[in-house]
């Protein structure tokens, strides 16, 4: 029987794993060329997984829910022409496939430790969550002991953050020893003080309230929050903008924009220009932090945070935003807006990004205190553009005008962006925003 091995495919560099949400095709059915066969997600997106060649669904080897590593078979498929018999490659042998896939990559991104620790104890443990072990200094007896909520008791992202974010200061488990120390007791020690904990406070159910378990996104969310507040010391900066120009030239574009380009011009590609222009003025803005090292990138790339019809948040990238005019920016928000609203978004569209703007204004609210994007150091948070009297100079003195006044946020990594920075960044925003061209070409 000619047969064909369906494997997990790669979904970006950083992404070592992937969690099966739904089997599309049942064993038994028909699959035609490039047909979606299962629907997976990462930490990153949701995305739909075709065959490659057609034939017969013979064997599904994991199951909704399941976490399986990148490159490592996730179904048997009896190629057209072929007759179907048995399946050649029992489930066993295949996830031991699995287990020595996910060996390799955990060689190849330095994790924990040497192969063997992978499947130490007979319990499994995914590159991702090694990989995370590494990096906050959990010791493999540390791990054994984390109570795992995957597939089969299986320790999972969700599971080894909330362990690393409760331990606190708590010193790495030891192996037990043979025998255990002796007592000592002396007049003169004092009692170990307490490590401080983290712990969530525990909730009390009241009458009439309702349980509502977090979707898959949202626990991500939540997770990607907690360790961006743990990791990066914020600090948020606030200006106050005249925008009235923009709004002008707007009204006057809008229409043109619509019948000539077929595209809507909103406000978010006329501020990502003028954040463009602030980041070449300013480029240790647009850095990351590696340990103690801080890269500095070349590439500007702008998430936008988009709010989707679920309430989640995804955010897109534009990918070197310094290249394109405005039409294009308009063109790519709109397009990735509206992807990212129908669930169409790829992996790599939602990857590399270097700085992030995320629209409070969208929802009346004036300004807000955005959480940092990781491994991004600032992310800016725009507010509702309001009618406001404002005094203005002249050259007969100072007279008092309706304006449009928004303000702006940054959030920024205090480790690295220092209040100079992230205040005079900010600001030189404010002033491109305030200083656009109300005849400016259409």
């Amino acid at each position: 029987m000619s047969e064909f091995q369906l494997v997990m495919p790669k979904m970006g560099e950083s992404i070592a794993e992937a969690t099966i949400i739904r089997w599309v095709k049942n064993e038994g059915d028909t699959i035609t060329a490039d047909e979606t066969v299962l629907e997976i997600a990462t930490d990153k997106v949701d995305s739909e997984v075709p065959s490659p060649k057609g034939g017969v669904l013979v064997k599904r080897l994991f199951n909704e829910g399941d976490v399986v590593a990148v490159g490592a078979p996730i179904a048997i498929i009896a190629l057209e022409g072929g007759a179907v018999t048995s399946v050649s490659t029992p489930v066993v042998e295949v996830k031991q496939a699995v287990v020595e896939v996910e060996k390799n990559i955990a060689a190849a991104t330095n994790t924990v430790s040497a192969p063997q620790s992978i499947n130490n104890g007979n319990r499994f443990y995914s590159p991702l969550v090694l990989n995370i072990a590494k990096e906050e200094k959990v010791s493999m007896a540390e791990l054994e002991n984390i109570a795992g909520t995957g597939n089969e008791g299986r320790v999972t992202k969700r599971d080894i953050l909330a362990y690393i974010q409760n331990r606190g200061n708590t010193p790495a488990v030891q192996q037990p020893t043979t025998q255990p120390a002796p007592i000592v007791e002396s007049a003169k020690s004092t009692p170990a003080p307490t490590p401080a904990t983290h712990q969530a406070p525990k909730v009390t159910l009241m009458q009439g309230d309702e349980i509502i378990e977090m979707d898959r996104m949202r626990k991500l969310i939540a997770d990607h929050m907690v360790m961006s507040k743990h990791v990066s010391p914020h600090v948020t900066s606030f200006v106050e903008v005249d925008v009235t120009n923009m709004v002008k030239w707007r009204e006057k574009a809008k229409k043109v924009y619509e019948k000539r380009e077929n595209e809507k011009i909103t406000y978010t590609p006329m501020f990502i220009e003028c954040i463009v222009r602030a980041i070449k003025d300013f480029p240790m803005i647009n850095i990351a932090v590696d340990g103690q090292n801080i890269i500095k990138r070349k590439q500007i790339n702008i998430g936008m945070a988009a709010a989707l019809p679920t309430g989640n948040l995804i955010v897109p990238v534009i990918k070197n935003a310094d290249n394109m005019n405005l039409i294009g920016l308009t063109k790519n928000v709109n397009d990735l807006a509206n992807r990212a609203r129908a669930n169409k978004l790829a992996p790599e569209e939602i990857q590399g990004g270097t700085f992030t703007i995320t629209n409070v204004g969208g929802f009346g609210n004036v300004m807000g205190t955005p959480i940092i994007n990781q491994p991004q150091v600032a992310i800016l948070a725009t507010g509702s553009i309001n009618k406001k009297p404002a005094v203005i100079e002249t050259e007969m003195g100072d007279v008092i005008a309706i304006r449009h006044i928004m303000f702006l946020s940054l959030s920024y990594d205090h480790r690295v962006v220092d209040g100079a920075l992230g205040g005079s960044f900010v600001r030189r925003v404010a002033d491109y925003m305030e200083q656009w061209d109300i005849n400016r070409e259409i």
